[in-house]
């Protein structure tokens, strides 16, 4: 207990701590978005295309996150485009900016001289490497994220569900998707540094999905949404510490265990 009680009082796990608050908070929003839609690949295509812009970001000397975030953006309104305007299901444009990311990621990384180790990293993650800066961005678009969805609830909810009939109602639901697609590739980009490409995409369906098992209310699962991944995000970081683990594989551990363990539970008791 005291060894925990120091392990606090270390900037680098109070950040850790932030950081997991902080994208709980955004990924409970945005991953009630999209599980609503009905389309949880969606934040994997973006995610593995991110990696095209890691890739030649680290190329050409500059940023991997200022890589990641353009061909992110890029590929969320790809996606939406193609899959409005170029009569490409929604599936297929993401199975094609998923691969074709990746594959520029990895032709980058081999052309770059060196051994890209900072780099690598992106893949896995490292919430104990968070630092104020990344806690500053990921307040600032936290805070945006819960603004537009307090104010824009209705618009949001009628589009996540039924885009036509929201256009029909007279929202205009092609610019809203639009919108929420730059959302979710900021959100993204921002929480590969904690999990990483390879377990990202699980940080934004598994916690909705979960609450999604004890109510179909939309406002509710983000609530819920919220709650679960923050529970499951301090008790994976605190695994991982005691166990000496990867923090981003154990935190996506124990959010699946949860799910499980609260899956059989509700099984039960409505046997009963």
């Amino acid at each position: 207990m005291n060894n925990f009680i120091e392990l606090i009082s270390f900037n680098f796990f109070q950040n850790a701590l932030w950081a997991a608050l902080l994208t709980s908070l955004m990924a409970g929003i945005v991953g009630t978005y999209i599980v609503a839609r009905r389309n949880v690949f969606i934040s994997g295509g973006i995610t593995h295309a991110s990696f095209g812009g890691m890739g030649i970001a680290y190329f050409l000397g500059l940023s991997p996150i200022l890589g990641a975030t353009v061909f992110a953006i890029g590929s969320a309104l790809g996606i939406e485009w193609t899959s409005k305007k170029a009569g490409l299901r929604e599936d297929s444009a993401i199975a094609i900016i998923w691969s074709l990311g990746m594959a520029i990621g990895i032709i980058f990384v081999f052309l770059t001289p060196g051994y890209t180790p900072n780099l690598m990293s992106f893949l896995f993650g490292d919430i104990l490497t968070v630092k104020m800066i990344d806690l500053f961005l990921l307040a600032i678009l936290s805070c945006i994220i819960i603004l537009l969805t307090v104010i824009f609830y209705h618009p949001i909810l009628f589009t996540a569900f039924d885009s036509d009939y929201a256009q029909t109602v007279g929202y205009k639901s092609t610019l809203i998707r639009y919108i929420i697609s730059i959302i979710i590739a900021l959100s993204i980009v921002l929480a590969i540094k904690i999990m990483g490409i390879i377990l990202v995409l699980s940080l934004f369906t598994i916690p909705p999905s979960t609450a999604n098992l004890f109510s179909k209310n939309f406002k509710s699962i983000i609530y819920i949404s919220v709650v679960i991944s923050l529970t499951g995000s301090i008790s994976g970081l605190i695994l991982a510490y005691i166990f000496d683990l990867p923090s981003g594989a154990t935190i996506i551990f124990t959010l699946t265990g949860m799910y499980a363990l609260l899956r059989i539970l509700k099984y039960v008791f409505e046997k009963r």
